[in-house]
């Protein structure tokens, strides 16, 4: 098997049975549809391995050097560039900002063009399905996430733009200029 393989599987088992926020949609789509839109922009095998498993860490309860020890060192950091501290202490709306703004600045200053492309590659997916559901369901959609306000989506989602600027010659990156800007 393939390292792409054993990811594609490892990443299935972690999160079974689990749901996209306020759907049906199982979860798993999104780390495979997160690892197809890197491998439009690289063939780069541990970067598309570390896109399928970039939700591991803190949506799935899998530690780092589990990751690791199963597949690389490099995989491993890739997925951790990827990992929000949730501060699973405090209530997730409470640090909704903070954390953004930590994305943002970590991104802003990153110097690896893998871990903009995966960051790239899981805001496009979340903003297909976000663009998708407000077609279907409108305002209603801000209801099932911590931050409810959707102005403070745009200026999230915006600022990703802006710190993944030198991206802007992939067609990942200007589908997701694009969606940014219809959603919102």
């Amino acid at each position: 098997m393939t390292l792409l393989d054993e990811a594609i599987i490892f990443a299935t088992l972690a999160p079974s049975g689990q749901v996209r926020k306020g759907t049906t949609t199982p979860y798993i789509l999104h780390p495979l549809e997160a690892a197809a839109i890197v491998a439009s922009m690289t063939d780069d095998q541990e970067i598309i391995a570390a896109a399928v498993l970039h939700d591991t860490l803190e949506d799935a309860g899998i530690s780092l050097d589990e990751i690791a020890e199963k597949f690389c060192p490099r995989v491993a950091d890739l997925v951790q560039s990827e990992t929000e501290n949730k501060r699973k202490d405090l209530p997730a709306s409470e640090t909704w900002l903070t954390r953004k703004q930590e994305t943002i600045e970590r991104l802003s200053n990153e110097r690896d063009i893998a871990v903009k492309i995966i960051a790239l590659a899981d805001k496009l997916s979340n903003i297909r399905a976000i663009y998708r559901d407000h077609l279907a369901i409108g305002d209603e959609l801000w209801k099932r996430f911590y931050q409810q306000d959707p102005q403070m989506h745009a200026w999230y989602y915006r600022a990703i733009a802006d710190a993944t600027a030198e991206l802007a010659h992939y067609p990942a990156w200007q589908e997701y200029s694009q969606l940014v800007e219809k959603v919102f």
